[in-house]
């Protein structure tokens, strides 16, 4: 979107409220201004805005005037301006664009109608079809109803009649304007219409902005008491928990001691059962190791070739080493039991032998 930043002035801080939030909740950067003035010092001093937002009717110098001076600097004529205004009749938003406006924006503002009228603007400031900045000897005054043209060099006659006398040619003179009293009824009227209109701005941009710091003092001590009594109940809250908690963790503790000593004994006994390392042991030893050996092939196909032949290796010598020292005692236990037979065997023969002789030498006899 090429409308990134916004001016948004305006006097009432109600009016630039509202409208600031549907400018920022459409990703735009938004400066605002309580006054024409104050605007035009923004403008001189600081970048200039892809937009303005103009309030209509402001104390001091109004909306109207403020466009024109925006519209007579040749470094500001560009800045398309969207007048806020409660004014929509068809000859106001016709006489606005006459002296610069781009487009109107009825007050209070509608999301939707904020939207349609950005749209266009973007669309327009993408394809270069920005209206021209009026000339600079244009004016136009909507603020208040005018009396009726007068020639730009006209005089004013006082007189209490309608008509006048003519000349010595017959006709009135152009450059002189009869001062009637419906005339000055007209006038009258539209300066007391222009003075209480702008009074009673004042008087209801006021009392909106005093209803504003109002309700919002009230949000913030509401929210701060809500704040201050959810604390006090979170902290009584916290104190009656912890209370309720400590006999029940000191049960808890000395439970769970009582089972960890349970455990501890029961793990001690145990290990003195099945201290040493038994025959039966070394059954298992050599039937894990074998079975160590016979692990399916498609593990091993995930290790490297190197450790693979390592592994193998150490493998095989342990169950060699096992299996030689198994032989060793087995056969050291059959010299053993061979040697005692032929012991006993030869004692017995020796026997027999002496017993043989001792009867041939009739000993026996």
């Amino acid at each position: 979107m090429a409308i990134k930043n916004a001016l948004l002035v305006d006097d009432s801080k109600v009016a630039r409220f509202a409208l600031s939030k549907l400018l920022e909740n459409r990703d735009m950067e938004v400066n605002m201004a309580s006054s024409a003035e104050e605007a035009l010092d923004f403008l001189n001093s600081n970048g200039r805005p892809d937009v303005i937002f103009m309030d209509h009717l402001m104390p001091g110098m109004n909306g109207v005037e403020a466009t024109k001076a925006i519209k007579g600097n040749p470094d500001t004529a560009a800045i398309p301006i969207i007048m806020c205004t409660s004014k929509k009749s068809s000859s106001f938003m016709q006489e606005a664009r006459n002296f610069g406006v781009y487009n109107i924006l009825t007050k209070p503002p509608h999301t939707d109608r904020l939207s349609l009228v950005l749209e266009q603007l973007d669309k327009d400031v993408i394809d270069g079809t920005l209206p021209e900045a009026p000339a600079a000897g244009i004016e136009n005054d909507s603020e208040a109803d005018q009396p009726a043209s007068l020639p730009e060099n006209a005089s004013v006659e006082m007189s209490l009649k309608s008509d006048r006398e003519p000349s010595d040619n017959g006709s009135t003179a152009a450059n002189v304007v009869p001062l009637t009293s419906d005339l000055i009824e007209q006038i009258a009227r539209s300066a007391v219409k222009t003075h209480v209109n702008n009074r009673l701005h004042e008087l209801l941009s006021s009392l909106f902005d005093e209803q504003f710091d109002h309700l919002k003092r009230a949000l913030d001590e509401s929210r701060n008491k809500q704040e201050s009594t959810i604390d006090e109940k979170l902290t009584a809250m916290t104190g009656l928990v912890e209370e309720r908690t400590a006999n029940l963790r000191d049960e808890v503790a000395a439970e769970v001691n009582l089972n960890l000593g349970r455990e501890l004994a029961d793990l001690k006994k145990e290990l003195k059962r099945n201290s040493g390392f038994t025959s039966e042991h070394m059954a298992e030893l050599k039937d894990h190791i074998t079975s160590v050996q016979t692990i399916d092939t498609e593990f091993w196909q995930t290790l490297q070739s190197e450790a693979i032949q390592q592994a193998h290796e150490i493998s095989r010598e342990t169950a060699e080493d096992i299996a030689q020292r198994t032989i060793d005692l087995f056969v050291t236990q059959q010299r053993s039991s061979a040697s005692r037979v032929y012991t006993m065997g030869l004692a017995v023969s020796l026997g027999i032998f002496s017993v043989g002789i001792a009867w041939l030498a009739g000993l026996f006899g």
